[in-house]
């Protein structure tokens, strides 16, 4: 397999966890509610399903108790911002810390514990075309369930009924309220949802990419997936190059290292971050002209009511 090669497909593979964060994010954002403790539902989830991996031996299981895990963190921001009106930066940054610190704690014992993780899976005949089979069709099921999941909250966001009631908690919720429908339990709908698809992300992190669980594991990849957020401009089919995007600034460190070509190791590592820092200053003021209305209201300091 040639570098070009090599580093798109593991772009696919590592951007998976970051574009399920993202889109989970994607849908929150939508209905006017900021989650920065996404991470932390990908810790949480990350954890969970490697754990309910380990024991019950079906990582399909792990996946649904991982997805499950970043739902109920993501439900503890909810309860706190719109319950309790508080800001929603600073829940964002403590539910994070929450994760990161349960996780800590009761990770200890998973760590360098084998597991039936996912295996990649070729597809028949897709997985033969020349460069477009390796680099999309040669993965883990979670890979391949994400090219279902992008196109499906697309056409919910825009083609439903659902779809505009999210968005119009994010943009005129007053609107929803002489229609007879509570902006308050869209919102908290919507960012359960998006900790449950943090939740995944974080599980395809931990049993089909890593097939590790170690601490801090995410490093970061929420934070990216909130960044991706906006460079997408709240879009989620634009959501998924930027996901790769990411993912191949990550794969290319090992590709070169595999070949033999020397490269300061810290440069190598910032890449990735440096990478989405430059598509955000580039995109970044087009892009948030696109932010939902709701979201102004964090940065207003008032209760998200």
């Amino acid at each position: 397999m040639n570098l070009i090669t090599e580093v798109a497909a593991g772009g696919v593979r590592g951007g998976t966890s970051i574009l399920f964060a993202a889109l989970g994010e994607t849908i929150a954002e939508r209905a006017g509610i900021i989650y920065l403790g996404i991470e932390g539902s990908m810790l949480t989830g990350a954890l969970t399903a490697y754990a309910v991996t380990a024991s019950t031996g079906s990582p399909w299981v792990g996946v649904v108790a991982g997805g499950v895990a970043g739902a109920l963190l993501a439900l503890v921001h909810a309860v706190v911002v719109l319950w309790r009106g508080a800001n929603q930066l600073a829940t964002g940054f403590v539910v994070l810390f929450l994760g990161l610190g349960l996780t800590s704690l009761f990770g200890a014992a998973y760590v360098g514990r084998e597991i039936s993780a996912f295996k990649p899976y070729a597809v028949p005949l897709l997985s033969d075309i020349p460069f477009v089979g390796p680099v999309l069709f040669n993965h883990d099921p979670l890979t391949y369930l994400s090219y279902l999941v992008a196109p499906a909250m697309w056409w919910l966001l825009y083609r439903t009924k659902v779809g505009l009631t999210v968005r119009g908690a994010g943009e005129k919720p007053e609107v929803l309220r002489a229609y007879g429908h509570s902006p308050v339990l869209v919102r908290y709908l919507a960012v359960v949802g998006g900790g449950l698809l943090a939740g995944v992300g974080g599980a395809q992190l931990s049993t089909a990419y890593t097939n590790a669980w170690f601490e801090n594991m995410t490093m970061g990849r929420g934070f990216i997936a909130v960044a991706l957020v906006i460079f997408a401009a709240w879009h989620p089919l634009r959501a998924v190059s930027g996901a790769y995007l990411f993912g191949a600034a990550l794969a290319l460190s090992p590709a070169l290292q595999a070949r033999g070509i020397g490269l300061n190791q810290f440069v190598l590592d910032a890449l990735p971050y440096v990478v989405t820092l430059l598509a955000l200053v580039v995109l970044g003021r087009r892009r948030a002209n696109a932010a939902p209305d709701g979201l102004s209201q964090v940065f207003d300091m008032t209760p998200a009511r």
